[in-house]
C-alpha cells in the first residue's frame, strides 16, 4: 500500500469495508497507463456508484492456505461473505438471495 489517509467523517459510511476503526485507510492508487484494466474497472465502478474506491483483498482468511490459482479464488469466494470478486476478465457476482441478510 502506498499510504495511510483519514477518511472525512461524512464519507465513511460510503465504504466502510475500507474504513479501519480509527478512521484510516490503506490507499493504492492505480493509474490508467500501469494497469488500464484494472483503472477501467475501478472508473466503471464509479461511474455507476459515486464511489471511486474498490476494496482489493488478498484473501488472507484465518485458518486458510494462500491462494495461488484462479480455482482457489473461486473456491474461497463461495466460502467467504464476500458479494462478487474479479477474477482476470470475468466479474463473478452471488445471488443476492444467497448472501447473509
Amino acid at each position: 500500500m502506498e499510504r495511510t489517509l483519514r477518511f472525512r467523517a461524512e464519507k465513511r459510511a460510503l465504504i466502510p469495508a475500507v474504513v479501519h476503526e480509527d478512521g484510516t485507510g490503506r490507499l493504492q492508487t492505480v493509474r490508467a497507463e500501469a494497469n488500464p484494466l484494472y483503472h477501467a474497472l475501478i472508473s466503471a465502478f464509479y461511474d455507476l456508484t459515486g464511489v471511486p474506491i474498490l476494496l482489493n483483498t488478498s484473501f488472507n482468511i484465518m485458518g486458510k492456505p494462500i491462494l495461488h490459482t484462479a480455482e482457489d479464488t473461486i473456491l474461497m469466494f463461495h466460502t467467504t461473505g464476500l458479494d462478487a470478486v474479479v477474477v482476470e476478465d470475468f466479474l463473478l457476482v452471488k445471488d443476492p438471495a444467497d448472501l447473509p441478510s
